[in-house]
């Protein structure tokens, strides 16, 4: 439904966590409709409870006047020991908890993709992004090559 392409970008992922979501009925429908921006969305635990802050899930029209706020907080769905085991590399190490994808199970259940990261260094992108480049060049090489045997 949504991907958050640029965290893969701006973050270093350490760990993945699924998550359900608690949605209005409104809200669903307009995540049934792909209509969903996870580009300045976070994630952070509150008191027992982690919340996900600043995602855009557009206004579902039909609803009329029983619509839904757009970039309200939307609460998230996780046992008890994993919030705990959230809040505490959330706080000791300084890490941050961000949104890397927004899906409907096989059960049309709304489910969101957390990610436990840190935040790379202008440098660091650099880095990632040549290493990139240098691996695709090594690929097309290879292909290349392989075809020329063929022939």
């Amino acid at each position: 439904m949504a991907v958050n392409r640029r965290a893969l970008h701006d973050y270093e992922i350490l760990e993945n966590i699924e998550a359900g979501i608690s949605l209005t009925g409104s809200e669903i429908k307009s995540v049934r409709a792909g209509k969903v921006s996870l580009q300045e969305a976070y994630a952070r635990p509150d008191h027992g409870q982690v919340w996900l802050q600043g995602a855009h899930i557009a206004e579902y029209g039909p609803a009329s006047y029983n619509g839904h706020d757009p970039r309200r907080s939307r609460r998230l769905l996780l046992h008890r020991a994993q919030i705990r085991e959230i809040e505490r590399e959330v706080e000791a190490k300084g890490l941050t908890l961000i949104p890397l994808r927004m899906y409907l199970n096989n059960r049309g259940i709304a489910k969101v993709q957390l990610a436990v990261a840190r935040g790379r260094k202008q440098y660091d992108k650099r880095q990632v992004i040549a290493k990139r480049d240098a691996d695709r060049e090594m690929e097309r090489a290879l292909r290349q090559r392989t075809t020329e045997r063929v022939r």
